[in-house]
């Protein structure tokens, strides 16, 4: 398995976190939801900071390197300034397994 790491600075971009909120909830999960070979999808963020990103967690690294759909740099006006791609080495699930991981987050509040 491959993790996938995407960073933007938001400082000098177009848009605003509000915004990308509203497009991950109108549009973007449901997108990423059809994508094969994407185990997990969590978006990230930190307003103080003004940085928005994403982790992902693919099966394979062809999976990871695949075109993804999105607007995101359309949106946001720049390519990442961060994009990192790592080998998997182990994930817990934690006491909490048995409950729902989508649509959680911000974006659904």
């Amino acid at each position: 398995m491959v993790v996938r790491i995407v960073l933007w600075s938001l400082g000098d971009s177009k848009t605003t976190i509000e915004e990308l909120r509203r497009y991950l909830r109108d549009e973007s999960v449901d997108e990423c939801a059809e994508v094969e070979g994407l185990r997990f999808k969590a978006w990230i963020s930190d307003s103080a900071g003004e940085r928005w990103g994403a982790f992902y967690l693919f099966e394979s690294l062809e999976a990871a390197e695949q075109p993804l759909p999105g607007r995101a740099r359309e949106l946001i006006g720049k390519a990442p300034d961060v994009v990192e791609i790592f080998d998997l080495e182990a994930t817990v699930e934690g006491r909490y397994a048995d409950e729902e991981l989508s649509r959680l987050g911000l974006a659904f509040e």
